[in-house]
């Protein structure tokens, strides 16, 4: 391909309409709450589902119809996808795709078994997880732990295409989802804890051809920004905006990886996603901002190019990753109507923005015991406009290498990492799985070699002190207003994606195993079922032959659970999770199964 090619080259709350692309079966299964077609449910990435024969009421005679076993240990994040008759079910590492026959009580359609070269499995950060599958053109889409992404035929799971996207061997894997738009395919690369140069790129749909690839860092048309018209906080971003937030040539190891989630406004037509942490996570050895790292971008899904940035968490000085998804509605602030878009990020702020412009509107901590930032200045008039406010004590750049900085709240994987919250636009409430854990800090110098682990960082993680004892809450979040409505306590963080539904339910799983149902507008829990292994995977809903169905992915793991899944014991192992959460192997095992609910019938 030439290379100018590539250089160059929501649900009603919302009220998106989709365009004319050639994914044209796409377009219509989003508007139909009986299948789902993504992981987001929707472009904008709501997690709401119209579906209400599940309801507030009767939700607590659930029962357990029928299960699955994956044949897989590690962690089970994601969830299935449903196209008429046909359920679609992924696993992690060696990314095993399963067809199943809803109308012939589960059974196996077609297998797709990739043989992948295990060494990349040690290349692949806290765990290998895989967030699952996504459906357009008749295909069904994967991105494989080794960076390849495989197009499978619906019907027969005959491979139509593959395409690499990154080098293992550079540390580049994957365990992310994909997102069709249009007739393109949008894909991103993990690795920053390998010092990998993060990109996102789109391939065609028809055929796998890359089309265009826009990286984290580095050179204006590398990145697809135009210094004059992408803007931050609606100024310009100028020249080599990267370039000069690094030292030298650190920007080609400087991570930014994008295995987070994507969102799609098509009246807009911006496709909104995060990139993670810059590399290494000693502060010391990056000065600058490190640009463009921990950092909202709303681009062009055609061509590629930026439109808007926006960097949450400068110099990064502790893991917060940026790639949490980005929840696009529409609502009135003060009396007017506005496109929004909401971000809960690892830092632990969740962020209201104006999703057309890039403004900055909310940005207050989901979490009360934050305490690395006072708060994000919001002042327009000061130089530090949209900046985090550091305090000092808790600051591993300030402390120095080698200094064990303690009591940092939240912890590396943060308020909340990957997994998505839910909006409801009955409540106008968002529904936020959260970690509530803090961790001590200790960075000390490190060398760069290709492939080779580049964290500088010993960390050690446990529950956040003076609080309920646990390590998490389940939360009810005003946008608009940036305030917690209602919280929940959990024992361990809660590490599975929420789903909210017109029955007003929102369901979420719990790391030991827990699916429960919780009453949208007051949190009041409403029914819970003990599965076989902790839940990390996001819980789903479809409808078949007139009847509504709940499903969810147990199989304990990812970050929170890599000391389960990796059979690890020292307490800074999984980078300082494994001590964390010890005592989760007291209520659950490893193992992988699909649970699928429903009411009994009449």
């Amino acid at each position: 391909m030439r290379k100018v090619a590539i250089a160059a080259g929501l649900m009603a709350s919302v009220a998106l309409s989709l365009p004319a692309f050639a994914a044209e079966d796409l377009a219509s299964i989003l508007k139909d709450p009986k299948q789902q077609a993504l992981q987001t449910l929707d472009y904008a990435n709501t997690r709401y589902s119209k579906l209400s024969e599940i309801n507030k009421d009767n939700v607590k005679k659930l029962q357990v119809v029928w299960t699955f076993s994956t044949g897989v240990l590690r962690g089970h994040e994601g969830s299935p996808l449903v196209i008429g008759d046909i359920m679609y079910v992924h696993t992690p590492f060696p990314n095993n795709v399963y067809a199943l026959d809803l109308n012939d009580n589960g059974k196996i359609i077609w297998r797709y078994e990739p043989k992948q070269d295990p060494s990349v499995i040690p290349v692949m950060c806290c765990d290998t997880v895989n967030r699952g599958l996504a459906y357009a053109d008749g295909k069904i889409f994967l991105h494989q732990a080794d960076t390849t992404i495989v197009a499978l035929d619906a019907k027969t799971g005959e491979k139509k295409w593959s395409a690499v996207n990154g080098d293992p061997k550079k540390g580049e894997t994957n365990t992310a989802t994909v997102m069709p738009v249009k007739d393109k395919l949008i894909v991103g690369i993990s690795g920053a804890e390998f010092g990998v140069r993060g990109h996102i790129s789109a391939y065609n749909i028809a055929d796998g051809k890359l089309v265009w690839r826009a990286y984290s860092t580095g050179p204006d048309e590398e990145m697809l920004v135009d210094p004059e018209k992408t803007t931050q906080l609606g100024k310009p971003i100028g020249k080599d905006s990267s370039l000069k937030s690094w030292e030298g040539d650190q920007w080609k190891i400087g991570g930014g990886s994008t295995w987070g989630w994507y969102s799609y406004d098509p009246k807009l037509n911006l496709i909104y996603y995060g990139t993670g942490n810059p590399s290494t996570w000693n502060p010391k050895q990056r000065p600058g901002d490190n640009k463009w790292s921990m950092t909202m971008f709303a681009r062009d899904p055609d061509t590629g190019m930026a439109k808007w940035v926006y960097q949450m968490t400068p110099h990064d000085e502790w893991d917060y990753d940026g790639i949490n998804e980005m929840i696009l509605t529409d609502q009135k602030i003060d009396g007017k109507e506005r496109q929004l878009l909401t971000h809960f990020d690892r830092n632990g702020f969740g962020y209201t923005m104006d999703r057309a412009t890039g403004e900055l509107l909310v940005a207050e901590k989901f979490d009360p015991v934050v305490n690395w930032a006072t708060k994000i200045d919001m002042d327009k008039d000061s130089k530090t406009y949209g900046r985090p406010l550091v305090v000092a004590k808790y600051s591993t750049e300030q402390n120095g290498e080698d200094v064990n900085a303690k009591g940092i709240c939240p912890a590396a994987l943060g308020t909340k990492d990957q997994q998505p919250a839910a909006y409801s636009p009955e409540t106008e409430l968002f529904y936020v799985p959260t970690n509530h854990v803090c961790m001590d800090y200790e960075p000390f110098r490190v060398s760069y070699t290709a492939g080779q682990p580049y964290v500088g960082a010993t960390l050690s993680m446990f529950p956040a002190p003076g609080s309920h004892g646990g390590m998490g809450n389940f939360i009810a979040w005003d946008n608009k207003k940036g305030k917690i409505v209602w919280s929940n306590k959990e024992q361990f963080s809660v590490w599975s994606g929420a789903l909210a539904t017109a029955g007003g339910v929102v369901f979420y799983g719990t790391l030991e195993g827990y699916l429960k149902a919780v009453d949208a507008k007051t949190g009041k829990e409403l029914y819970k079922f003990k599965t076989p292994s902790g839940i990390i995977g996001n819980v789903m809903t479809y409808e078949h032959k007139g009847k509504q169905h709940i499903a969810v992915l147990s199989g304990v793991g990812g970050w929170a659970g890599i000391g389960l899944a990796a059979g690890l014991a020292n307490p800074t192992d999984g980078l300082g999770a494994v001590g964390g959460y010890a005592a989760l192997a007291n209520y659950t095992a490893l193992g992988g199964q699909l649970t699928v609910f429903a009411l009994p019938s009449s």
